[in-house]
Order: C-alpha cells, then structure tokens, then sequence
C-alpha cells in the first residue's frame, strides 16, 4: 500500500521559509516523479503542479520560480520543498503527488497517489 505523507507546515512571517517533507512507503520517489501541488484557502486545489522532478522531467512555475526548490533523501525514502521569501499567497495547504517517471509533468492526472496535505500559513 502506497502511502505519502507530509509534514512541516506552519505559520511563518512572509519573507520567511519552511522546508516541508514528503515521506513515502511502499513507493520508490526516487524512481518517479514526484510534484507539489496547493489549494489556497477558499480555492479548488491547483491543477498544475508549484514544481516536480523526475529523471530528466523537471520544472517550477513561475508563481514560485527562484523561491521554491525540491530535494529528495533517497535514504529517506523522502522528496523536500524548501520554501524561501514566503508571500501572504503562499497560504495554502500544500499536498505531494507521486507517480510514473514515463509521464512525469505538472499536470494532476499523472499522478497516482497524495498525500493528505500540510497547512503553510503566510502572514503579513
């Protein structure tokens, strides 16, 4: 059985970070492709992912470009997002996505499974 979870979230001053993790069991991050998803308060969840990698398959949005990066503790069995100059809307919960590295992209549906998602709240 596939599990994602996510920790790290809190509250944060904007111009701050967090570093949020995506622990996996029974699924290999590092052989996949992994991405971020949010849903800011209100809001459906974003269709379109902050940021994924896998293998040769890598982008950031342009909303977080320069701001949002993502690291992975192979060890770890763990996929990381170091969030940096955070803004008031960051706010958001913020969930990881796992699936196949063949069809790695930002889109929602190439991902199998989530997480159940970790609240960042911004405030300014």
């Amino acid at each position: 059985q596939v599990q994602l979870v996510e920790s790290g979230g809190g509250s944060v001053q904007a111009g701050g970070s967090l570093r949020l993790a995506c622990a996996a069991s029974g699924y290999t991050l590092s052989s996949n492709c992994v991405g971020w998803f949010r849903q800011a308060p209100g809001k459906a969840r974003e269709g379109y992912a902050l940021i994924y990698t896998g293998g040769d398959n890598a982008d950031v949005a342009d909303s977080v470009k320069g701001r949002f990066a993502i690291s992975q503790d192979n060890a770890k069995n763990t996929v990381y997002l170091q969030m940096n100059s955070l803004k008031p809307e960051d706010t958001a919960k913020y969930y990881c996505a796992a699936g196949p590295r063949s069809r790695c992209g930002s889109a929602w549906l190439w991902y199998d499974y989530w997480g159940r998602g970790t609240q960042v709240t911004v405030s300014s």
